[in-house]
């Protein structure tokens, strides 16, 4: 009886339910194999067929479509990756991303981060919500579970944020690898610190954790150790690390594979990809038509972010450092 592929070892022929068990390879998840002797012996067959099949695989889930936005627990609305994103401006068109124009002029307003952690509870609620809260009168209690912050000194907000820290919360981890990294809440800057805790919130699933540690091996030149990062944090939906995959592909000439990255970002609502992919093709490496798509979803996706909680959020924010 003839026997498929899937039902027997790559190396010795051994079938399936005759008294031997099969594992897959993990890289390519086609070749299988009764026992470890078998598969290192068909490695040297096996290896360049594995590679091609692994890396197609690897970039299938790359450019698969990215994972939903995490939503603020209490509007509900995504979160994009900075507050800018839902500010309200006139809609990009193909000469103009005005929240790029926007951002590129005011680089602080820009650096806003849409999520305000709460050691309490250990959520990240939107600027929009933190500001209604406020407004309210709640004064400085949890947006979410109301606890009372007020009075709260830096030492007792760490020792709130250890006990999720040590529960394993990748949110708590990544917070207090920031905090390390700038030096808050009392701590002394740490950035080796900052770095291990960064690890540690990847490992535990963080995507921002992914880009940052991306971003600190792209400052300092470590492009194979970024882009494993950035890709990871791409494949959970982080559009701020496909943007950056964009600009590194771009820039290595690889325009097909920029392209991809930067059209699925600028879908997603990132503003400085779809300012990228305007340059990219103001420079002919892309078509009309499929800026003309990217547009329209880019345009959809930043409406969806917006409220009017968090345009106001946006001009408090302005308002207080000056900005005009």
């Amino acid at each position: 009886m003839d026997h498929s592929p899937a039902q027997c070892c790559a190396d010795c022929g051994g079938v399936a339910g005759e008294g031997v068990s099969l594992k897959v390879c993990k890289a390519c998840m086609v070749a299988r194999y009764c026992s470890p002797t078998c598969q290192r012996n068909h490695w040297p067959t096996h290896k360049k067929e594995c590679k091609q099949r692994a890396a197609e695989l690897h970039d299938e889930a790359l450019f698969d479509d990215p994972l939903p936005k995490e939503d603020c627990p209490i509007c509900f609305l995504p979160m994009p990756v900075k507050l800018i994103s839902c500010m309200s401006l006139p809609p990009a068109t193909i000469t103009s991303v005005p929240i790029a124009n926007f951002a590129e002029a005011n680089e602080e307003v820009a650096k806003l981060d849409t999520g305000h952690y709460y050691s309490c509870c250990g959520k990240s609620i939107c600027g929009g919500c933190v500001c209604s809260c406020i407004k309210s009168g709640n004064g400085d209690n949890c947006p979410f579970c109301n606890a009372d912050r007020s009075g709260k000194t830096d030492e007792e907000r760490v020792e709130e944020m250890m006990k999720r820290v040590e529960a394993n919360d990748a949110g708590s981890v990544y917070q207090l690898a920031n905090d390390y990294h700038h030096g808050k809440l009392g701590l002394l800057q740490d950035r080796a610190r900052a770095m291990e805790l960064w690890t540690r919130a990847a490992k535990l699933g963080s995507s921002q954790a992914h880009f940052q540690l991306g971003s600190t091996y792209d400052a300092g030149g470590e492009l194979k150790k970024s882009k494993f990062h950035y890709e990871a944090a791409t494949m959970a939906g982080h559009e701020a690390a496909r943007n950056n995959l964009g600009y590194i592909e771009y820039k290595s000439g690889n325009v097909e594979r920029a392209v991809k990255h930067l059209m699925i970002a600028a879908s997603a609502g990132h503003h400085q990809a779809m300012h990228n992919l305007l340059v990219a093709f103001n420079h002919g490496s892309t078509s009309r038509a499929t800026i003309d798509a990217t547009l329209t979803a880019y345009n959809d996706s930043c409406a969806e972010m917006r409220s009017d909680a968090r345009d106001a959020a946006i001009h408090v924010y302005i308002a207080s450092i000056g900005v005009r």
